[in-house]
This record gives structure tokens, sequence and C-alpha cells, in this order.
């Protein structure tokens, strides 16, 4: 239960007040226990402030953050939403979760980054923050045991596939840890994934997570991995509820697609951050920005 979780947080006591993540933990669950629920959201906060999402208890540090009521509409587009009607989608106050990441000090410091990016790839921004949330907590140093680097959790070889490269000055894994290069990078290969499956929001997240092979291995389905399932209704589940609920649509601008034959995505990367990589405090403007 949510009282429970707040309970736990504050048995830990000054350590987190020092870092000022007690106060964000506290109002982001007290506004929370607000929320209609369309999906179980399972939750707990790392000894580092760094919020970790999931549609099921994954161990024993999880509690229950949000109770499954009704299923949510998996064939949103997020590069062309509908209007919010019916069960699934309809919140009575669909603000109240973006209260949660306003609070974080490392949500406030990326904002702009994700603002841009959202702007430019036209992609929603409350997509980009759901999928981070899901992936990071928005933590920019997280490391998984299987390489994914940063606040979208990259993997090396698929920022390759989009221009970022070691040089002289930066190995590949310091500038994935830059946020801007990261999420710039991310956002690309999220809009990508969209345009390869059109009006299957659930199947780009899917890809992104276990990669576009995976999915179309899977007849263009969610493929039956657990992680990868769990990780579409958590996104999805954070999404619908940041989402403005008489948000207008926007128009889609398609890009090239990727080639399917290069594998993407990291399972097991989840939002487990096995160590963390020096922040990129030099980042060179020669071939390192993603265009």
């Amino acid at each position: 239960m949510p009282a429970a979780l707040l309970a736990r947080f504050a048995a830990q006591g000054p350590t987190w007040r020092k870092r000022g993540a007690f106060g964000f933990v506290v109002a982001g669950l007290l506004v929370c226990m607000a929320l209609p629920a369309r999906a179980d959201v399972w939750a707990y906060v790392d000894e580092k402030g760094t919020p970790h999402f999931a549609s099921e208890r994954v161990d024993d540090r999880y509690e229950l953050f949000f109770r499954h009521a009704d299923s949510f509409d998996t064939s949103l587009d997020a590069a062309v939403p509908e209007p919010a009607h019916g069960p699934g989608l309809v919140l009575t106050s669909p603000g109240k979760l973006l209260n949660f990441f306003e609070v974080s000090p490392t949500f406030k410091l990326v904002r702009q980054h994700l603002r841009e990016a959202s702007s430019d790839l036209h992609i929603d921004f409350e997509l980009l923050q759901a999928l981070i949330a899901t992936e990071s907590g928005f933590n920019s140093g997280a490391v998984s045991p299987k390489g994914a680097i940063g606040l979208m959790q990259i993997m090396p070889a698929t920022a390759r596939r989009y221009g970022i490269e070691s040089d002289k000055k930066l190995a590949i894994e310091a500038k994935l840890a830059d946020p801007r290069i990261n999420i710039k990078t991310g956002t690309r290969y999220l809009r990508d994934l969209i345009n390869m499956f059109p009006g299957q929001i659930e199947l780009a997240l899917a890809a992104y997570n276990a990669g576009e092979g995976a999915v179309q291995r899977a007849g263009n389905q969610i493929p039956n991995y657990k992680e990868t399932q769990n990780y579409v209704k958590t996104v999805m589940q954070l999404y619908q509820m940041l989402k403005p609920q008489n948000a207008a649509p926007e128009q889609r601008h398609p890009l090239s697609r990727v080639r399917p034959a290069i594998q993407g995505g990291a399972l097991n990367r989840g939002n487990l951050p096995a160590g963390s990589v020096p922040p990129a405090k030099t980042i060179s403007s020669a071939g390192t920005d993603p265009q």
C-alpha cells in the first residue's frame, strides 16, 4: 500500500532529507494516492533517490503504487494521439502525476532537453517523461548490467546507428552519459520505431525494450518476454496519467525507417543501474551531437 511505502521511506531518516529525496517521494506518493488506477504500478525509491517503476512486484523493495481498475488503450499513438475518452483514458485529474516529477531535482535538470527533443522529433513530451521514468528514474548516470547507459538506457550499438562514436576526447559511454545527447539519441530511435509501427505505440515501446527484430519475429506483436510485457504496461500507464486529457492531435512527420536487421533494445536493462559513468563535462561539437 502507498502508506506502507511512505512509512518505509520515512524510516530511512536524515539521509533522505539531506538529499532532498524524502520530500520528493512523499509529495509524489501523496498526489498519486488520489489518482484513479488503470493498471498495477509498483514502485520503490533507492538510496540515491532514484524512483523505480514496474507493473508487478519485482522484489520485496517494491510497494503497490497504483492498483489496477480498467485496461488502457494500447492502440494509442503518441505521434497522433486520440482525444481522451472511454474508461481506459479518462482521468479525473490528469495533471496530478506531473507534480510527482515537478518536485524532482533530477527531472528539472533535464526538462528543457526533453522539451526540445519532443518538439524537434514530434513525440509527446509525456511519453518521453514516462519512458525515462521507467528506464532510469531520471538518473543520468544509470548503467544497466548489460551496458545500457543514461536516462533513456541506450546501448552503444544503438547510439552508433545515430552517429555517436568514441573520439580522442570522449568514449561513446561518456557521451551517452550527457543528458542532451542521450535524450536526443533515444528520442530519435523512439521516433523511428513509432514510424515503423504506426498506430501501435505499444509495439514501438516493445521494440525500444527488446529490439525491433524481436517484435517482427513475434509477428508484429509484443514478444513473449515477461520483462518487455511489463515494461510496456508500465510506460503506458505512466504516459496516460501524465498526458493532458484534452491534448490536441499532433501531425505525424515521417522519418526513414530503421534497418530491422540491426538488433536494438536491451533486455534486462530495465531500471537497475549496476554502476555509473562519469558525467560528460565537455562534448566535442564535431560528430557528437545527433542531428
